[in-house]
């Protein structure tokens, strides 16, 4: 259908090196490859292209839920699956990309500076509020858990404990929450001009003036959170508390977070119109 501008294949370096981290890196991937096709499906001119699409990423959510059941996830937190812009999708999936063959078509994205959860919550600890700095393999803003820093004692695979084991199972209930509202989120970001993507031949670049917030992107919700800077491209923020129903957490299951420098109201048609605003990320922040 594309024709001669058809994507040809390129090549990939992840992350991961142990089987628990490619689970975790692969429901961080489905996540956004997924969420990336509905924040554009409906603002495609061709239908012919929007069914195909349509009919692929069908398969894609599926196996999202599959791995967070493989993680010892609850598979399905939410009530509504995110959209995003394609600039986002495209700033979470350039990293990992080494190399393309040169007859690959340019895409005409946008590549933002790339934002880092500092204190990631940590799936792989039975308390994954004792989260510290570091704990996932590499800064992207997709990174996989880093299980080899969790102390056996701390690790909640295998526990036999009801509401501790994350265990691959149907269904896991962790009674300690992986976030909550409130919780301090410490986050650090790269300045633009990085060369990124295959072949280095893309730039990350930002409009945005100086950051001043911390967008929340969840469910069908785009919440602000104040962002407090505490040093040279690094603030923390904290969680809001917001709700998609009553008395039901908007954030929650793999969301995306960005730094931005206003705070928009926009909705998930038309959220792309946060671009000109975003001065780092996004970033997929592990809310449950």
């Amino acid at each position: 259908m594309l024709g001669a501008q058809a994507p040809v294949q390129c090549t990939y370096n992840y992350p991961f090196t142990t089987v628990r981290e490619f689970v975790d890196f692969c429901q961080k991937l489905t996540r956004f490859g997924e969420s990336g096709v509905y924040g554009f499906l409906n603002h495609l001119d061709s239908r012919e292209a929007g069914q195909l699409l349509l009919q692929s990423i069908s398969t894609e959510a599926r196996q999202q839920m599959i791995f967070r059941q493989f993680n010892g996830l609850f598979p399905m937190p939410v009530w509504f699956e995110t959209g995003i812009p394609q600039s986002w999708a495209w700033t979470l999936l350039a990293p990992y990309i080494s190399s393309c063959p040169a007859n690959q078509t340019r895409l005409a994205w946008q590549n933002f500076p790339a934002l880092t959860v500092l204190n990631q919550p940590n799936p792989a600890r039975i308390n994954a509020n004792r989260t510290t700095f570091g704990e996932t393999v590499g800064t992207t803003g997709s990174a996989p858990l880093n299980e080899t820093v969790v102390p056996a004692a701390d690790r909640c695979l295998n526990s036999g404990v009801v509401g501790e084991d994350c265990s691959p199972a149907i269904s896991q209930n962790r009674s300690i929450p992986l976030s909550f509202a409130g919780r301090e989120v410490f986050l650090q970001w790269e300045a633009p001009g990085k060369p990124v993507g295959p072949n280095n031949s893309y730039i990350t670049a930002t409009t945005a003036g100086a950051p001043a917030y911390v967008a929340w992107v969840t469910q069908l919700n785009l919440t602000y959170s104040t962002l407090t800077l505490t040093g040279n491209n690094t603030g923390s923020t904290f969680q809001p508390n917001t709700s998609t129903y009553a008395g039901d957490p908007a954030i929650n299951g793999t969301m995306f977070i960005a730094i931005t420098d206003a705070n928009i109201t926009l909705t998930p048609f038309n959220l792309s119109m946060i671009n000109p605003h975003v001065v780092a990320g996004p970033a997929l922040y592990q809310a449950g």
